[in-house]
C-alpha cells in the first residue's frame, strides 16, 4: 500500500504570516491538532496544537501578535505519495510524530497522513480478519517503550 492510499487531501494550510489566533481559531474549530504551512503550495513549515500551546504563553507576556513563523518547524520530516505506507508509520512511530506531510517532487504539499489516518487503517484491516485469528493483546509484541 502506497501513502497516496492513505493520506488526507482536503488540507487546512496556513501561511507563514498568520498569527497564532487564527491557528488557535483554525485547530479548534477543526478539531485538528497539526497545520502545514505553506508558500504558495510549497511546504515550509509545520504547527502542531503543542506549538500553539507554548505560544499562547509567549502571546500573552508579548502583549502582542505572534506569527506562526516564530514557532512552526522548519526541518520538516516528509515524505512522498509514493512511498510505502509502512515505512511512512515506522518513521512516525521512531520520531513520535503525529502526522507526516507528504510532498511531491516539487516539494509541493500534496498530503498529510496523520496518527487517525493510520488508526483508521487499523480498524478496517481489523474488519477483515476474524477475531479468533488474532493473538491475544499480550501476545502482541507492539514495542512500546516503558
Amino acid at each position: 500500500m502506497q501513502v497516496r492510499d492513505l493520506m488526507s487531501t482536503d488540507l487546512v494550510t496556513l501561511n507563514a504570516t498568520a498569527d497564532v489566533e487564527l491557528a488557535e481559531g483554525l485547530m479548534s474549530l477543526l478539531r485538528i491538532r497539526h497545520l502545514p504551512v505553506v508558500d504558495g503550495d510549497r511546504l515550509v513549515g509545520l504547527v502542531t496544537h503543542r506549538d500553539l500551546l507554548r505560544a499562547s504563553l509567549r502571546s500573552a507576556l508579548r502583549g502582542s501578535r505572534v506569527p506562526v513563523r516564530e514557532l512552526m518547524h522548519v526541518d520538516v520530516t516528509t515524505c512522498g505519495p509514493d512511498a510505502d505506507v509502512r515505512d511512512a508509520i515506522d518513521v512516525m512511530l521512531d520520531h513520535k510524530y503525529g502526522c507526516l506531510p507528504i510532498v511531491d517532487d516539487g516539494g509541493r504539499l500534496v498530503g498529510l497522513v496523520t496518527a487517525s489516518d493510520c488508526l483508521r487503517l487499523t480498524a478496517a484491516l481489523l474488519d477483515r480478519v476474524p477475531d479468533d485469528a488474532l493473538p491475544a493483546a499480550h501476545g502482541l509484541a507492539l514495542g512500546r517503550s516503558t
